[in-house]
């Protein structure tokens, strides 16, 4: 199995794999090997018993609910919260050689807060900690709560500005994390590192 630093960890639910990181600074997604798992050069991606390849997240997460027993699989479902779009023009653009946008981050942060707004509003449920008020989290919570990570790229300011409004939401995140420990940390370290790494570079006016 193939994946990269955002996907849910497998060993939550106590599935067996082999990870294999792929570094996306080093353009490694772009080689020949990476696309012949997956043509559209991007992460994550998954390889099973050698044969059978998978990418896009929603679709992995959906083939280990249906293939192993045990994993949460309810609220599965799309939600696009526009955090890579608001962490891409702000934030990780030059990495990869790109200028920033601010019109863009300004558009995605509106599309993010509509969708932190409705997650909050809707989906976070009284009767429980989860989505849809359930008491334990599905992948539909590991996916989303992945999402909104990609803001720890972001300054504390603009972090705060964005997920300040949202307690629940906030709650909702810690929750996640709390009931995936110590798999969710381990699985994201190779973004906080990335966050460090970034922190040092030097600020270009």
């Amino acid at each position: 199995m193939r994946n990269a630093s955002r996907v849910e960890d497998p060993r939550v639910n106590k599935i067996d794999f082999e990870e294999v990181g792929v570094e996306l600074v080093k353009g490694q997604h772009l080689t020949p090997q990476f696309k012949e798992i997956n043509p559209m050069g991007k992460v994550p991606a998954i390889v099973v018993d050698g044969k059978f390849k998978l990418f896009e997240s929603h679709a992995i997460l959906i083939f280990l609910a249906s293939a192993f027993p045990g994993v949460a699989d309810h609220c599965v479902f799309q939600f696009d919260a526009s955090s890579a779009g608001f962490v891409q023009n702000t934030v990780l653009a030059p990495v990869f050689g790109r200028p920033l946008n601010p019109q863009a981050a300004a558009e995605a942060e509106k599309v993010l807060s509509s969708s932190l707004s409705k997650i909050e509003a809707m989906w976070l449920k009284e009767s429980g900690r989860f989505l849809l008020g359930s008491s334990q989290p599905s992948i539909a919570d590991l996916s989303l709560v992945c999402e909104i990570m990609q803001l720890e790229f972001v300054d504390e300011t603009d972090r705060t500005r964005i997920l300040g409004p949202y307690k629940k939401v906030q709650q909702w995140v810690e929750d996640t994390k709390n009931a995936t420990k110590p798999h969710f940390d381990e699985v994201h370290q190779t973004l906080f590192g990335a966050v460090a790494k970034l922190q040092k570079q030097p600020v270009v006016e």
